[in-house]
C-alpha cells in the first residue's frame, strides 16, 4: 500500500492522491514513468520524482523511520504489509489508568515470538529500548492514548521514531467500535478460555497477588492475558489493513486496475 501512497509527498492531499489513483495513476511506477500528468507543471513532477526516488530507496532499505516523518498518523496503517516483517505488537498491563500509575508488564510480539518484560524482574530501561530498538513498526490498540503515552512517561527515550498503528483508530472507521475484547468476539478471533472473560481489573488484581503474596501461578496467568492481548493484535492488523485497503485505495481504482 506504501508504493500507491501519494500523500507522503510535498502539497500532495487525499483528494488529489484519490485523483491520481482514479486516473490510473496507482503506484509510484505509474507516476514516475508518466511524461506528464494532468494538474501537475513539468517542473513540479520533477520534483515530486525526486521525492517518489527517495521513498523507494528508504522503503528498499527497510527505514521506516523515513515513513513515520512523512505518512499522517491517520494513514499510518499503510505501513502494515511493508514492514510486517518487522513489526512489534504491544500491549502493557499497569496498576491503574492513571499516567501515573506504574507500568507492571509490557508485552511484545514480533509475530513469532511473545516477549515479556515484567516489573522488579525484568522490565528495565534498557531492556525496553533493545527490544523496541529492533521493531520497524509498532501495532497497539488504544496505544497512543494508553500505552505509547504511559512508556514514554515512565521509561523515556525507549520508543523509537518509527510508524505506530493505533488499530482502534482504522477499526472504528470500518465500524468495528468499542473495546479489545469485544471487537475480537464480533469478528471471531478466539482466545484461551483461561483469559477469554479476564478483563483490565482482573489483571490489576492478579499482579497484587504476585506483588504481594508472591503468587507465581497469578503472574504465570497475568502473562498468559498480555500475551493474547499481543498476539491478536496481528489478527487485527491482518483484518483492519485488508479492509481499509480495499475502502481506501481499490474502490478508486479504475476497473481492473487493482
Amino acid at each position: 500500500m506504501l508504493t500507491s501512497s501519494f500523500i507522503l509527498l510535498d502539497g500532495i492531499g487525499r483528494q488529489r492522491e484519490r485523483t491520481f489513483w482514479r486516473m490510473g495513476i496507482a503506484r509510484w511506477d505509474d507516476f514516475l514513468g508518466a511524461t506528464k500528468i494532468r494538474g501537475i507543471s513539468p517542473e513540479r513532477k520533477d520534483a515530486l520524482d525526486a521525492q517518489l526516488e527517495i521513498a523507494r530507496d528508504r522503503l528498499l532499505r527497510q527505514d521506516s523511520s523515513y515513513f513515520a516523518e512523512h505518512v499522517p498518523p491517520r494513514d499510518a496503517w499503510r505501513c502494515l504489509e511493508d514492514f510486517r516483517s518487522g513489526t512489534m505488537y504491544l500491549d502493557i498491563e499497569t496498576t491503574g489508568v492513571s499516567p501515573r500509575s506504574p507500568i507492571t508488564m509490557v508485552g511484545m510480539f514480533d509475530g513469532k515470538r511473545m516477549h515479556t518484560l515484567v516489573r522488579s524482574l525484568s522490565l528495565t530501561r534498557g531492556n525496553l529500548a533493545a527490544m523496541l530498538g529492533t521493531a520497524k513498526l509498532i501495532v497497539t490498540f488504544n496505544g497512543s492514548s494508553f500505552d505509547i503515552p504511559m512508556i514514554e512517561s515512565q521509561f523515556p527515550g525507549t520508543v523509537p521514531s518509527i510508524p505506530h498503528v493505533d488499530l482502534r483508530h482504522p477499526l472504528r472507521r470500518l465500524g468495528l467500535t468499542g473495546g479489545l475484547k469485544r471487537i475480537e468476539r464480533e469478528l471471531e478471533i478466539e482466545r484461551d478460555r483461561r483469559v477469554e472473560y479476564m478483563t483490565g481489573q482482573d489483571a490489576v488484581y492478579l499482579w497484587r497477588l504476585w506483588e504481594r503474596e508472591g503468587k507465581s501461578n497469578a503472574l504465570e496467568l497475568l502473562e498468559e492475558y498480555n500475551a493474547w492481548d499481543c498476539r491478536n493484535l496481528a489478527a487485527l492488523a491482518d483484518h483492519a489493513y485488508k479492509r481499509m485497503r480495499k475502502q481506501v485505495f481499490e474502490s478508486s481504482l479504475p476497473s481492473g486496475k487493482a
